[in-house]
């Protein structure tokens, strides 16, 4: 696993998080180690959670902790583990003191058409993708309710809002994130928490290098085919999501400003949802 800093030193600069703590899944690489690198870089204390050798996660701990004042540490939970996902929620108030901030990142894909779609990746796509969240929100809001205030954070996914062929686990996994953020935010809204989906469109990530493999596959094109003619082609900017915007969009839903946005699916996907 490669680690990588994202661009996230030009981002505007945000309400300082100082004495906050976040949790970021899926947060070792790719568009959570940039979330987790920007409540870093202001203040804010991290629980990272994602996949790595041990080597990998440390230097990923080491970058998150050069990048700010506040204090990073890792959990290894599995989010299909019920149990594991409780223990990682105790971590973060043990260490910290109080949990202020969740975001749920950790994902997984997988392409196929439906009539051959493994069920152990239906499954699989299910249980990381839509009930780690449901459970990681589940055990973080008496936390949130204790502080009177609070922020929950889901990336979800273009595929939130529309659908693509050949990808019916995560369609419909992201699809019910939505729901999800919308039933929670609801249910929070006078408690200052507020519950938010940033819907990002195609992103430079591992996860999007190995969907063009497995999309390449199912559709019987070339790997360059895939993006200029199925994924940048969604597009109108006809460019790849940073993953810096993504990030920057976390730190404002963070901050004070955005107190009164709840409930929001935020499309951050080049202009694909207004065709």
């Amino acid at each position: 696993m490669a680690v990588t800093a994202s661009n996230t030193d030009n981002m505007m600069p945000a309400t300082s998080l100082i004495d906050q703590c976040a949790i970021v899944t899926g947060a070792t690489s790719g568009i959570g180690l940039g979330i987790a690198r920007a409540l870093a870089s202001v203040g804010a204390d991290v629980v990272i959670n994602g996949l790595g050798t041990a080597a990998d996660i440390q230097r990923v701990v080491d970058l998150l902790n050069d990048s700010g004042s506040g204090r990073v540490v890792y959990s290894d939970a599995n989010m299909t583990n019920v149990e594991q996902i409780e223990a990682m929620i105790e971590l973060a108030v043990e260490e910290f003191g109080h949990l202020d901030i969740l975001v749920n990142n950790a994902g997984i894909q997988h392409v196929a058409p439906v009539q051959d779609f493994p069920t152990d990746q239906w499954n699989a796509i299910i249980a990381v993708n839509l009930s780690g969240c449901f459970h990681t929100i589940r055990c973080a809001t008496p936390h949130l309710l204790a502080n009177r205030r609070g922020r929950i954070i889901n990336i979800a996914s273009t595929h939130a809002l529309v659908a693509s062929p050949f990808k019916s686990a995560y369609v419909a996994a992201k699809h019910g994130v939505a729901g999800l953020t919308k039933v929670v935010a609801l249910e929070l809204a006078d408690k200052n928490i507020t519950v938010n989906a940033i819907a990002p469109g195609y992103v430079e990530t591992p996860l999007v290098a190995g969907q063009v493999a497995d999309t390449a596959r199912a559709r019987g094109i070339s790997a360059d085919d895939v993006v200029n003619d199925v994924m940048l082609s969604a597009q109108p900017t006809g460019r790849f999501v940073q993953i810096d915007e993504l990030a920057s969009l976390v730190l404002f839903l963070c901050s004070d400003g955005a107190r009164s946005i709840t409930g929001a699916i935020l499309p951050v996907d080049g202009g694909w949802c207004a065709q």
